[in-house]
């Protein structure tokens, strides 16, 4: 993910798309691109969405991804860990019940 976000940058950087985004903005970012990505679905079934157009549903949640990862390199979150965290303080929220 890191040389990954390394090409993001060098992308935005040599467009001149904002060198130095801030959190808020990309916070904001990813919550946009995460509603296009929810456009697909409205009014229709998921398979249907799917179905009509599977390479745009896609283009949307890798745009959610691009802003996520900047917003994460920004912050100096690692993500992998992050995520790996969370699902530890879910098992202790959110215990298996037999």
């Amino acid at each position: 993910m890191k040389e990954l976000t390394k090409e993001i940058k060098k992308f935005r950087d040599e467009r001149g798309w904002g060198e130095n985004p801030d959190a808020r903005s990309l916070a904001i970012s990813v919550s946009l691109e995460a509603s296009e990505l929810l456009e697909h679905f409205q009014w229709i079934t998921a398979e249907e969405a799917i179905k009509k157009d599977k390479q745009a549903i896609a283009d949307e949640a890798a745009d959610v991804f691009i802003y996520l990862l900047q917003f994460a390199d920004v912050l100096g979150i690692d993500l992998i860990e992050a995520a790996q965290q969370k699902m530890e303080k879910n098992a202790l929220k959110y215990p298996i019940h037999t």
